[in-house]
């Protein structure tokens, strides 16, 4: 198996910890690449993202539709082993639920959760969902696939991002969306993570104008890790997107400043 991989690097001596950028449903590698990838190289970063198999420009041996959370950890863990020195690891979403996943097992830098999937599982996600677009829900359950929740603009502007974001940007990143797996989604309901395996320091953040998972489950997994979650108002799900991306940014980097890392 081929994983697509972009890395940045920093213009002068890096920081030795390395920055793995995990991301969500729906995405890729890409979305990193937008803003962060640079962003986080220019502060003194090696930074990486990488697309889980079935997704963006990676290659799997099985197909999407076959996919589980088990098959995304995998990825991530072999990316892992890969690296030079033990990462900071930061997860989008889905990617976060991988995340924290990963971190039940083998311990990393830091962890940092950006609108993650919360430590009781997507339940609530789903329910928000099914009375939004009830009949997308039902048309994405009969075809066994997520597209029909993204498949518009529209809909991707209501799951992703803010009324405000220009209309440009918005068909830009529509255009990268792609299908995800059922298999992924209903892991994600019904094996939630265990906090109580985790002992890598975590930042937990969340967007005021989530859709997707509200200011209490986010500040409910901050709690299972022991820590305070930090919301952004007016910052929708897709927090590396959105026009405050920056001050998620600073944020981050201010937290591994002061963890000397």
């Amino acid at each position: 198996m081929a994983l697509e991989v972009i890395t940045k690097q920093p213009p002068s001596e890096p920081k030795p910890h390395p920055i793995v950028f995990v991301h969500g449903a729906w995405h890729g590698a890409w979305c990193w690449d937008e803003f962060f990838l640079d962003y986080f190289a220019q502060h003194g970063y090696v930074a990486h993202a990488f697309s889980f198999g079935s997704h963006g420009n990676s290659h799997a041996p099985k197909s999407l539709r076959r996919c589980h959370i088990a098959d995304y950890l995998g990825d991530l863990a072999g990316f892992v082993r890969s690296l030079p020195a033990t990462p900071i690891l930061v997860g989008h979403s889905m990617g976060g639920l991988v995340v924290q996943k990963y971190l039940e097992r083998a311990p990393a830098e830091a962890g940092v959760l950006l609108a993650s999937v919360p430590t009781i599982g997507a339940i609530g996600a789903t329910l928000r969902t099914v009375r939004r677009i009830p009949g997308q829900f039902v048309k994405a359950t009969l075809q066994w696939r997520l597209y029909p929740v993204i498949e518009t603009p529209e809909l991707a502007r209501a799951a992703f991002f803010s009324a405000s974001l220009p209309e440009d940007r918005l068909q830009h990143y529509f255009a990268l969306l792609q299908d995800e797996s059922y298999n992924a989604f209903l892991d994600m309901v019904i094996v939630p993570p265990r906090p109580q395996r985790v002992s890598t320091p975590m930042l937990v953040l969340g967007g005021g104008s989530d859709t997707i998972f509200g200011a209490a489950e986010v500040e409910a997994t901050a709690r299972s890790y022991n820590t305070q979650a930090h919301m952004f108002p007016g910052i929708a799900h897709d927090m590396m997107l959105e026009d405050g991306w920056q001050d998620v940014a600073d944020h981050m980097i201010e937290w591994l400043s002061s963890r000397g890392l």
